[in-house]
């Protein structure tokens, strides 16, 4: 059975809505942690939390405005932490998954373009 481009991109949402969830709640002590070690004060954890569980949300939105919003601000937002790691040289395996994200949020940007 071949998965339509259609179906990974909702697929892909429910990953990224599933992930920032998980990492901005349960392991919110890890994220407070982070920013300390890289020398980001609370505010700014505070809003990074707020506009990326904001950009989740927007995923799910019937409006391709909105959709388009949201992946483009995870992207950025991936953006600056992967920056953050490979400024702070931290392990590829401390920021794989802020990659990952990248990737996820790209291609629903992508492919809701094009639809």
């Amino acid at each position: 059975m071949l998965v339509s481009m259609e179906n990974l991109i909702e697929a892909f949402k429910i990953v990224a809505t599933v992930a920032i969830l998980f990492v901005w709640f349960v392991r919110y002590d890890n994220i407070k942690r982070e920013f300390i070690e890289y020398k980001y004060p609370p505010w700014f954890r505070d809003l990074v939390g707020i506009l990326k569980i904001s950009f989740v949300v927007m995923l799910h939105s019937s409006i391709k405005e909105v959709v388009l919003m949201g992946s483009f601000g995870i992207v950025i937002l991936m953006c600056g932490a992967v920056f953050t790691h490979v400024k702070n040289q931290s392990d590829f395996r401390k920021y794989i998954a802020s990659v990952i994200m990248f990737l996820i949020s790209s291609s629903i940007f992508y492919f809701t373009i094009i639809n």
